[in-house]
């Protein structure tokens, strides 16, 4: 099985935070499961450290290097269907990089690891 990682799942677990929750890192930990990540999700972090409300401890590039591989998190890049999709998708959120990684989750069929329950309003498989 795969499975798509919200930004703040791929962080968290990236970081060993502990507010993911107890299912979603038995998600991610479990070696059956192919961990993708959006290139949404490094966009957005990146926005949001060159406007000073996120920081890491270490260089951007080594953090998601590192996380790429000591994760297993393997990119799934965006494709013309992806952004088609977000053509149709309802202004349910408002979020440009969440309404992308929805598309990218609703056109390859694949469950969201995200804590936000506002995208269930996608008639996404969200596991939290």
């Amino acid at each position: 099985m795969s499975i798509l990682l919200d930004t703040h799942a791929a962080l968290w677990y990236a970081l060993g935070d502990g507010r993911l929750s107890a299912k979603a890192r038995a998600t991610i930990n479990d070696e059956q499961e192919q961990r993708f990540v959006s290139p949404a999700s490094y966009w957005e972090i990146a926005i949001k450290i060159r406007l000073g409300a996120y920081a890491l401890n270490t260089t951007f590039q080594q953090f998601w290097n590192g996380a790429l591989q000591r994760c297993g998190y393997t990119i799934l890049p965006i494709e013309i269907a992806h952004a088609d999709r977000i053509c149709s998708l309802p202004l349910i959120h408002r979020d440009p990089f969440d309404r992308m990684i929805v598309a990218q989750a609703l056109v390859e069929n694949l469950p969201l690891v995200s804590n936000d329950a506002l995208l269930e309003g996608y008639n996404i498989s969200r596991i939290w």
